[in-house]
């Protein structure tokens, strides 16, 4: 139980942790978890980290990825995804949610949040999915000076630069401004939506010896590649951003679909959690024991009157 009991929280803040794992070597994994429970789920299949998209956020919420969340609802994802597991959780900071105070501004507020680290990309709003067309780009300059923001108002928190000019400006200019962003002060950068491994490998051959982070997204214009595939090419990080939304959406489109033709969920049970196998995730257990020994140590001291 990593948020009611002080002696099961991490020692080390979330952005301290997320160095430890990168500098343990090898490829770090990053599924996406788009609430608690994936969170737990994803912690109870051994991943030592966690990311927190976006789209995912939006989406679960019945909304497009346009930038139309705020701070402090995304704080809220953040903040279960960080309660339910204990684990480090990469965030999604879109474009920082507008200039350098409001940059800062939202560092403090993830970072109060339990986030270990943030991504900010250098789009105009509306924002779009990196892999969408028509993407507008800010000034390289003015997005350094985001960079530069967040790091002034870190304390511990992993700064990832992300940069979709791969699509308009080429790999040349996609690397250029990453040169630029880590001058800013950037931990790692997020070249976002190339298309082929060639490209992939490119980018990092430019970029000796910087932490980079990859998303292997479906339905995008990066092709599968795995995690070892990606370490290969000079990787250090990989995200499944939407994966989990996307394989609960559809299981979810099946049991309404099934509900309204038969007018019951007979048909589903063998694809559901069983209410065993959901006590056990959250550990209600556990905390009914918590509950039981708090109530034991103190019901002996009280006064009878």
């Amino acid at each position: 139980m990593p948020y009611l009991l002080a002696s099961d929280c991490p020692a080390q803040p979330a952005g301290e942790r997320l160095r430890a794992l990168l500098e343990r070597g090898g490829i770090l994994r990053l599924p996406g978890a788009h609430n608690g429970m994936a969170a737990l789920q994803a912690r109870a299949a051994g991943f030592d980290a966690l990311y927190l998209s976006g789209a995912a956020m939006s989406a679960s919420m019945g909304l497009p990825d346009l930038g139309i969340l705020t701070v402090e609802e995304v704080a809220f994802f953040i903040r279960q995804l960080a309660r339910a597991s204990g684990l480090p959780v990469l965030a999604d900071g879109d474009t920082g949610y507008g200039e350098a105070l409001n940059v800062m501004h939202m560092v403090r507020v993830f970072e109060d949040a339990g986030a270990a680290a943030v991504h900010i990309e250098d789009q105009l709003l509306p924002k779009k999915c990196g892999h969408l067309n028509d993407k507008k780009l800010a000034n390289a300059d003015d997005m350094a000076a985001k960079i530069a923001a967040a790091v002034k108002a870190r304390r511990h928190l992993y700064i990832v630069a992300r940069t979709d000019a791969a699509a308009s400006e080429g790999l040349a200019g996609a690397v250029a401004r990453a040169q630029l962003y880590l001058e800013a002060g950037a931990d790692a950068i997020f070249p976002e939506a190339l298309s082929s491994a060639a490209m992939f490998r490119e980018f990092a051959q430019r970029l000796p010896g910087v932490p980079l982070l990859a998303n292997m997204t479906e339905f995008g214009r990066t092709p599968f590649l795995t995690a070892d595939e990606f370490e290969a090419l000079g990787y250090r990080m990989v995200i499944w951003p939407v994966s989990s939304l996307r394989v609960a959406n559809k299981a979810q489109a099946l049991l309404y679909a099934a509900l309204a033709r038969d007018g019951s969920t007979h048909g589903m049970l063998a694809q559901m959690q069983t209410r065993a196998e959901l006590y056990a995730t959250i550990g209600l257990p556990d905390y009914e024991a918590l509950d039981a020994s708090i109530v034991a140590s103190i019901t002996p001291g009280l006064a009878v009157r």
